[in-house]
């Protein structure tokens, strides 16, 4: 009675959480573009091509993640205004609720450790919180590495085989992380092709029954993911990605963690724990756990984006690492104040942050009345403010669909905003008729306009300047 006392208390903590984290919802400018280009396939199908620049419009859009631009609409629909927090919430619902199922007989070994991992977990969410395809790919990540794992503990599995299925959801959903499919299953299928007896590692051959199934399913999880109206294409689009040294240079969320941020920080404190945990007991550390971990972490230090992945991945493993303990009196009680002051913290944060919530950040109403009536043809906009200005109709010069953008004009985009020693020529090269400019941080750029008498001011905020081509 005890157990399932603590067992219940453990659910509603796990739902605490994730109704905090929803207040922590960001709200940023990929947004925008997602929910237009998912109001426009509700309503005509599914975008092949670009509709929304002036520059590449009509040049084939590698829509990868086409289904949740569609769904995201649909919650819109529904929930209205608070669209975007409801979707946060249920995508983080699905993960914690994959988590706690796989783990439900785990979680009460050691109270401790696991509200210290639970904590550990919540502040690495932190930055996470968006409106964007990755809120359910980790879902799709929790439950591929769960399905794994139950093959690797019993080789007549026969749940390892809705993997593939998923693989097909994921690459419609969000094309460009679905690799990690067939990716996680070589992985498990590689750490066992061996038997070898080391002090502390596990490295146990697996059965040749596994063997196959693992081999089976990395094979079927690679068609999946062709399985969607791209095609094969999909398939190879995240290498590409890889490759394109044009976003890697210069999109921040694709660029290597900088540990100059102090915050970026806890991803290290938190990798110190889960190896302190892992080597500081009398278990042996299987191979595949140390494979993962140490994946997760070369894909967090190439990109800050995917640090999450590395504590989604090892709560599958980590809570057999723990050391039984005896369930003390009072943490029944010390568990519900947690999660009252979870939700008392959801409450007051959720108040002040939602209750006027508008959909802008960068572009306010009179800003747009203005692009309305000066109805510009050829705009520069900066990288930031493209989704806004796709949202409301307005043609970009490029929004942030870098991976369309960056055979085209991506790197001449950032050219101009930076004041590369090439933008007259590129200024003159595009002819432009407004340019959209951040006031802060474009000094030359403003400099260059009003001495060359290019182009004249017809309104600024205390954000944005809006520049008209003079006539000559």
């Amino acid at each position: 009675m005890k157990k399932n006392k603590l067992t219940i208390l453990l659910v509603l903590l796990l739902v605490s959480i994730c109704i905090f984290l929803t207040t922590f919802y960001i709200l940023e400018p990929d947004y925008f573009w997602h929910i237009k280009a998912g109001e426009y396939m509700f309503k005509n199908g599914v975008l092949t091509h670009d509709i929304f620049s002036w520059v590449v419009n009509g040049k084939y859009w590698m829509s990868h993640e086409w289904l949740f631009e569609v769904i995201l609409y649909c919650f819109k629909l529904v929930f209205g205004k608070f669209h975007t927090l409801v979707y946060c919430f249920v995508s983080l619902l699905i993960l914690m609720s994959i988590i706690f199922y796989y783990n439900r007989k785990k979680l009460t070994k050691n109270i401790p450790y696991t509200l210290l991992y639970l904590t550990l977990f919540v502040t690495t969410s932190l930055l996470f919180i968006q409106a964007r395809p990755h809120m359910l790919s980790y879902s799709f990540i929790a439950l591929t590495i769960a399905l794994l794992y139950d093959l690797y503990k019993n080789e007549n599995s026969k749940k390892v085989y809705f993997i593939p299925l998923i693989s097909i959801l994921w690459a419609n959903y969000h094309g460009g992380s679905s690799n990690l499919s067939y990716i996680f299953t070589l992985m498990f299928l590689f750490s066992g092709l061996f038997n070898i007896k080391l002090k502390k590692i596990e490295i146990k051959k697996l059965t040749k029954k596994q063997i196959i199934k693992y081999l089976l399913i990395a094979v079927l999880c690679a068609i999946g993911i062709c399985i969607n109206i791209h095609g094969f294409k999909m398939f190879i689009y995240p290498y590409e990605n890889i490759l394109d040294t044009t976003m890697i240079s210069n999109i921040n969320e694709w660029q290597s963690t900088s540990f100059t941020n102090l915050y970026n920080y806890v991803y290290i404190i938190f990798l110190l724990v889960i190896i302190i945990l892992m080597v500081f007991n009398n278990k042996k550390i299987k191979l595949i756990d140390i494979l993962l971990l140490v994946a997760t972490i070369v894909l967090g230090i190439k990109s800050l984006r995917f640090w999450l992945y590395c504590p989604i991945v090892m709560s599958f493993s980590i809570f057999d690492y723990f050391d039984e303990r005896k369930v003390g009196k009072k943490t029944n009680i010390f568990i519900s104040i947690i999660i009252v002051l979870l939700i008392g913290s959801s409450i007051f944060i959720g108040f002040n942050k939602f209750k006027n919530f508008k959909y802008e950040i960068y572009i306010d109403n009179k800003t747009l009345k203005v692009l309305e009536k000066e109805n510009p043809k050829r705009l520069f906009n900066m990288y930031d403010y493209g989704g806004e200005l796709v949202y409301h109709n307005i043609p970009v010069f490029i929004d942030g669909r870098a991976d369309l953008y960056s055979k085209y004009n991506l790197q001449d985009a950032f050219d101009i905003m930076t004041a590369y020693y090439t933008y007259p020529d590129l200024i003159r090269k595009y002819d432009f008729d407004y340019m959209l400019l951040k006031k802060d941080g474009t000094f030359k750029l403003q400099f260059y306009l009003k001495y060359n008498k290019l182009y004249e001011v017809i309104y600024e905020n205390d954000e944005l300047m809006l520049y008209k081509k003079t006539v000559k």
